[in-house]
């Protein structure tokens, strides 16, 4: 297994919609999908999806550690050629980071209910119903597959920015 580079905002591997993956089992498929949880635990992210690592192929895998997720852990989960569906019109802003876009962050109106379906890495059908977090990491990620990074879903621009500074804004909003 190796850690793969992470492609930054600018890069035109994210500017593009990705390639169906057409031999789920493939060695070279399986490799990519090590590395890319490789990757994701190496950086501390909550999800990676194949452009991000300059492999433009429809390859996302994510988790939710139960602490972002209301309590309830969603397992690593490996998404090839996925498909989401929102189950209603109710969105829900929350704060997003992007390891394509390091140190930034910006409040993104989501989905708050999807359906979501693919193949797993053995070629297995994976369908499941998603709220929350759960919901918005399955959206962000597959949004890399389409080309699109979270700052062309905002609303409110003057919401993005750095971290730090975005942070000490709120805090500042709190007193």
């Amino acid at each position: 297994m190796a850690i793969l580079k992470i492609a930054r905002m600018g890069h035109s591997v994210l500017a593009r919609p990705a390639a169906p993956v057409e031999d789920v089992k493939a060695a070279e498929i399986q490799r990519l999908v090590d590395d890319m949880i490789e990757t994701m635990e190496d950086a501390g992210g909550a999800g990676l999806a194949a452009p991000q690592v300059h492999i433009p192929l429809r390859i996302v895998i994510f988790h939710a550690p139960p602490s972002r997720n209301d309590g309830a852990p969603v397992p690593l989960t490996v998404l090839i050629n996925p498909v989401v569906q929102p189950l209603d019109d109710r969105m829900q802003v929350g704060y997003e980071g992007c390891l394509s876009l390091p140190g930034l962050t910006g409040a993104v109106p989501r989905y708050h209910n999807v359906r979501y379906s693919g193949l797993d890495r053995h070629g297995e059908m994976v369908e499941r119903v998603a709220e929350g977090f759960h919901a918005r990491v399955v959206q962000h990620e597959c949004d890399h597959l389409d080309g699109v990074l979270y700052p062309s879903r905002m609303d409110d621009l003057s919401t993005f920015g750095f971290v730090e500074e975005v942070r000490r804004a709120m805090m500042e909003q709190k007193e």
